[in-house]
């Protein structure tokens, strides 16, 4: 009963249970990089992102306030205050120590008495008292090991350091900014070409047409990697090869001939009586092309801008090659986080965020365009 016209395959539930387990792999790991570039890196450090809504078990170093802010009570010399530098934190200590070695000998409300002979007593929300006989001298104040349940916290510094902290090696808006620099010219400059080509392959007739679309075809398949080191040569030799120039024209080069092949196909399936009536109006090449063959042609201008911006954006192997720069000033964000894997390994939380924000923006223009990527893929398939 499964073949009668009108019901559907019973392969139809495995298609949607594999679709539906393909989009959870994919959202998956996107979600914990959001999750996490808003997370502090302790709270990173102590718990994964899917329990970043529940509170947190931490073990914190803390220190009690400096020698210079102690106050004299009768015989005593005594400081107070609160352990965590902002006291309206609602994290709750349940153990403390005074050692490293021994960060859980006593629970809130206890007294412990330290090597110097002071004596501190700390409370579940971070209050503590620490007193002397003498007047207690140095620097800094005394370290106090906690193991505290902390609150779900999000933060924007994160996104501030990353992106508008000048002072720190991570600042990636300059990178940001260089990566749109590359990326637009570079998806731009192609389609125009390829419009232009894709239309003569499909409707000028014109000696050696044929061996034209089999080299396009076999283009296809012609490594990146094979024409780097000669494109490169032939760049210095030009003087563009140290530049937005050279990196322009080598991601157009190596993007022709998919944008070619795509927009050929798309439009040869075009109704032919649309143009041969336009040019019985009188219409030329150039019209044709520019009013009627454009504006149809979008699905698949649109399907391989797509493409072509997720490419050049994600790049790192043409950039390492034609944006020859030892002062960062051409400096793209996929470079950018590969140094910051080698100088802040152990900051997740900046790496995380600089992680983001390098796919946010392929993440808009795919979803902003994506109905348009399966019209322009099956472009001349179906007849």
């Amino acid at each position: 009963m499964d073949n009668i016209a009108g019901t559907k395959s019973s392969l139809t539930w495995a298609v949607h249970i594999s679709v539906a387990v393909l989009v959870f792999l994919w959202l998956f790991p996107t979600l914990g990089l959001f999750v996490s570039s808003f997370r502090t890196a302790d709270q990173i450090a102590t718990s994964g992102w899917w329990k970043a809504m529940f509170p947190a078990e931490q073990n914190l170093t803390l220190r009690t306030a400096p020698p210079a802010t102690q106050v004299q009570q009768g015989n005593l010399y005594v400081i107070e205050g609160n352990l965590f530098e902002d006291e309206s934190s609602e994290a709750t200590i349940s153990v403390f120590g005074i050692s490293s070695r021994d960060i859980d000998a006593f629970v809130p409300g206890d007294t412990a008495e330290m090597r110097g002979g002071e004596r501190v007593t700390v409370q579940a929300n971070g209050d503590y008292r620490l007193e002397s006989d003498v007047e207690m001298e140095g620097g800094r104040g005394e370290r106090v090991f906690v193991t505290a349940e902390t609150p779900p916290e999000f933060t924007f510094q994160n996104y501030r350091n990353v992106l508008f902290d000048p002072s720190n090696r991570e600042g990636m808006a300059k990178a940001f900014f260089n990566t749109l620099t590359v990326t637009i010219p570079a998806t731009i400059i192609p389609i125009l070409v390829a419009a232009f080509a894709a239309y003569a392959l499909a409707w000028m007739d014109f000696p050696g047409r044929a061996l034209l679309i089999a080299a396009v075809v076999g283009l296809l398949v012609v490594p990146l990697q094979l024409a780097l080191i000669p494109l490169l040569r032939l760049h210095l030799e030009w003087g563009i090869g140290k530049g937005y120039v050279g990196v322009w024209l080598a991601h157009t080069g190596f993007g022709l001939p998919l944008a070619i092949y795509l927009l050929r196909n798309y439009m040869v399936g075009l109704p032919r009586d649309i143009i041969e009536n336009a040019k019985v109006d009188g219409a030329t090449d150039f019209q044709i092309f520019t009013k009627i063959i454009l504006p149809l042609s979008f699905p698949a201008l649109a399907s391989f801008a797509i493409f072509q911006f997720l490419w050049t954006w994600n790049d790192l192997l043409v950039a390492l090659v034609f944006l020859i720069d030892a002062t960062g000033e051409t400096t793209v964000m996929t470079k950018q986080i590969v140094e910051l894997l080698g100088t802040r390994g152990g900051n997740w939380e900046i790496l995380a965020t600089s992680a983001f924000v390098s796919i946010a923006v392929p993440l808009v223009v795919f979803f902003a365009m994506q109905r348009y990527l399966v019209r322009g893929l099956l472009a001349g398939s179906v007849k």
